[in-house]
């Protein structure tokens, strides 16, 4: 079968150089997209205060929790349209893509029509401070009417990565990131237009991104060009993707769902730990750079190998991932917990917020490898199509156990450090379960059962 160029054939060569190149780009795109986040926090914290950060601090677990599902369901499609791209089935591929991208325009629509609507109710649920809750607001609203193009850009870049072609949505996400860097110093250090155009600024540039991928995804040029006449969900695809997706939405959905709750409990603490907590959450982000690139890399890398039967290459890679990932994000850890206070403080210099940023920081930082390992197994587990293992294990220990915990804790000790080990304990736990699990199981040749089922 002719390959796409920029894509690449990961059945083929010395398997950690293939994992490795694979994950560089991703790495970046990831990078970008961190820097991308991070923008409207740090422009709307030295421009326009502590109260303006605290609204938009809140952002990150809400709109996770709006947009999870959808999320997964894409790394889904991803695992199936790998698996026949590995297998060389050109038709399939195509039947695949087209699936995923009419799933896409009906999922960004939803997402942009809830988002919107529901945002208000959902701030008020979570105890949003008085004081921050209209400029809350006014930022969701703002970005969710962006959702139709989150979910493309999201959708079109899985069906891309599928393909191996980690490099176009890195490209595309710099031309977005620059505009929405530039906009944001524009619409709030320039005309002062207040918080919600931050959200405008990530809106246009998400819009812009979304359009690009697209651009390519019609080209005549590309091998498995998209023709919007040819949009529709063939059931059998759709079946598979479902089977695949939704585990992993599911997953995804609860782990944002446990996250909502936690800032409920954040919110308590008032707006001081909201906008610390919230540059922490931003900061975080720079974690998951290794963490996620590997997690996305190992998840094509599966799919494609174990779909062309190299089950011993499938093996190779997923331990070279394994402890690649594991190394950087404790590295990145140690960086972070040494430099907490100054990072804090690029969003906001308060002494009140940089104290209870770098206490959150010494509780969380140095425990990055166990949140390493748990998502890169799981990234494992749903290239090999068995994403009901992480589902089950997310399900249970990230979202009952922790939410079980800060209950409880809240209840006897009304004190935020203790909030702030909630994450770490969890993610050790899960660590354990994924080793005993990954070691134990025949993960590799059990896809082969998988295939058959959703064949």
């Amino acid at each position: 079968m002719a390959r796409l160029s920029h894509t690449v054939d990961l059945t083929q060569g010395n398997p950690r150089w293939a994992v490795t190149r694979f994950a560089v780009p991703i790495f970046l795109s990831q990078l970008f997209q961190q820097l991308y986040n991070s923008v409207d926090s740090l422009i709307v914290g030295n421009y326009l205060g502590k109260e303006a950060l605290a609204s938009v601090s809140s952002s990150g677990s809400l709109i996770f929790l709006l947009v999870s599902f959808v999320s997964g369901t894409s790394l889904g499609a991803g695992v199936v349209i790998a698996r026949y791209f590995g297998a060389g089935e050109r038709e399939q591929v195509s039947r695949a893509i087209h699936t995923t991208v009419a799933l896409g325009l009906v999922a960004g629509t939803l997402v942009s029509v809830l988002g919107v609507s529901l945002t208000p109710h959902i701030l008020r649920w979570m105890g949003t401070a008085p004081d921050v809750l209209p400029g809350s607001i006014r930022y969701f609203r703002n970005y969710f009417i962006g959702g139709l193009s989150v979910v493309m850009y999201n959708m079109c870049k899985d069906v891309m990565t599928a393909l191996g072609d980690s490099r176009r949505p890195l490209y595309y996400l710099i031309v977005s990131s620059l505009l929405n860097i530039v906009l944001d110093l524009l619409f709030v250090g320039v005309f002062r237009f207040g918080v919600g155009s931050a959200a405008t600024a990530t809106t246009i540039a998400q819009t812009v991104s979304a359009l690009l991928c697209l651009r390519h995804l019609t080209s005549r040029r590309n091998e498995f060009r998209v023709d919007f006449r040819h949009l529709r969900f063939h059931r059998d695809i759709f079946r598979q993707i479902l089977r695949c997706g939704v585990p992993s939405g599911v997953q995804n959905s609860v782990i944002g769902f446990a996250n909502v709750l936690v800032q409920t409990s954040i919110n308590s603490f008032g707006s001081d730990a909201m906008a610390a907590c919230g540059a922490y959450f931003k900061l975080e982000g720079f974690a998951f750079l290794p963490i996620t690139c590997f997690s996305m890399a190992l998840t094509t890398f599966i799919g494609q190998n174990l779909g062309a039967r190299e089950y011993d290459r499938a093996r190779q890679g997923a331990r070279f991932g394994i402890v690649l990932s594991c190394i950087l994000a404790e590295i990145i850890g140690v960086v972070m917990y040494w430099n907490a206070p100054f990072l804090i403080g690029l969003f906001n210099r308060s002494p009140s917020v940089v104290a209870i940023g770098t206490q959150e920081f010494r509780t969380e930082a140095l425990f990055y490898c166990m949140l390493a390992f748990s998502h890169c197994v799981s990234g494992i587990f749903r290239g090999a199509g068995k994403a009901t293992v992480p589902m089950a294990v997310m399900l249970s220990v990230w979202c009952v156990l922790r939410i079980a915990y800060i209950t409880v804790i809240m209840r006897i000790i009304h004190d935020i450090q203790y909030l702030f080990w909630a994450y770490p304990l969890t993610w050790c736990i899960s660590s354990v379960i994924f080793l005993i699990y990954f070691l134990r199981s025949d993960w590799v040749h059990g896809f082969e059962t998988s295939v058959r089922e959703t064949a």
